[in-house]
């Protein structure tokens, strides 16, 4: 198919195709002049994964380049995976970590301390926790309740959710990157959206208990 085509089967301007083309988060198509090319269902499918990583998952263009990088890396290996899916979504090279040695004032915040309680095993010093400690402490400042008691209810189901997550992960590198980012990303709505569901239907389950 021509560009137009593209555009067509996409729903994405073609403008917006060049661009995408310029950038390099589509690849080039078959020329069949020096200003023509082809394209076929292996463009489509790039054009929609790239609308479903900007408009459902919420990535920036910058992002989502680092992401399909990432997946295309040809020599990646399995111990690889989980890093190199966060550092495409964090933004960097690589997780700064700082040495061991170094002090650790981190280690006093409530965070780490109830992580160690729960025995994760867990690099204390990844961006995540920092995110979980901030997330924490807001929750704290908004006054809406969450001890550890109620923040270890979620952590259980987190785990839950987690063992779903960890096997669905195929054997092989290139297939197991893909779906732990994409799965981060675009599952990540998915799990918010039943929350608000789920919410939704207990309360009026046990309005209609309590009635009854």
């Amino acid at each position: 198919m021509r560009m137009s085509g593209l555009a067509e089967a996409t729903g994405v301007p073609v403008a917006t195709l060049k661009y995408y083309l310029r950038e390099g988060l589509l690849h080039a198509g078959r020329a069949t002049s020096r200003t023509q090319a082809e394209y076929d269902n292996s463009h489509v499918e790039r054009v929609r994964l790239v609308r479903a990583l900007t408009e459902v998952g919420g990535l920036s263009l910058a992002t989502v380049g680092r992401v399909l990088a990432v997946i295309e890396e040809p020599n990646l290996e399995r111990t690889e995976v989980l890093g190199a899916a966060q550092r495409s979504l964090l933004g960097v090279d690589r997780v700064a970590i700082p040495p061991r040695d170094v002090e650790e004032p981190w280690a006093q915040s409530r965070t780490h301390a109830w992580l160690a309680g729960r025995g994760w095993l867990v690099d204390p010093r990844d961006p995540v926790v920092e995110d979980l400690d901030r997330a924490w402490s807001a929750c704290d400042a908004a006054g809406i309740g969450l001890d550890e008691a109620r923040m270890d209810a979620y952590a259980d189901a987190a785990e839950q959710i987690a063992v779903i997550d960890v096997d669905s992960v195929p054997p092989e590198p290139q297939a197991a990157v893909r779906q732990v980012v994409l799965g981060t990303v675009l599952v990540d709505p998915v799990l918010a959206a039943l929350r608000r569901l789920a919410q939704q239907h207990t309360a009026v389950s046990r309005e209609v208990s309590a009635q009854g």
